[in-house]
């Protein structure tokens, strides 16, 4: 099932390997996003999904469990892109 994956980055080093990891482990049917956190609508939306730290990963709306602490975990994210439904 295709995803919608949006990845906010201020364009540090480990945003920028969060977004090659994101696109090494996400098929081609899932559509990627990169959202720069310097622009205010970014930075409004990111706070409006709880987004405390970067790099930061939601799928299809929901920031990933992964990321809601210590940043993004291959691992975790390569479950939440096989799974049809995402749990926080």
């Amino acid at each position: 099932m295709a995803k919608t994956i949006e990845i906010f980055s201020a364009g540090c080093s480990a945003c920028r390997q969060t977004i090659e990891m994101v696109k090494d482990i996400s098929s081609d049917q899932h559509q990627i996003h990169v959202r720069d956190m310097h622009h205010d609508e970014t930075a409004a939306l990111a706070m409006r999904l709880g987004i405390r730290s970067l790099p930061a990963v939601v799928v299809d709306g929901k920031l990933a469990g992964c990321c809601a602490g210590r940043g993004p975990d291959e691992h975790a994210l390569r479950s939440v892109l096989r799974s049809s439904h995402q749990t926080p």
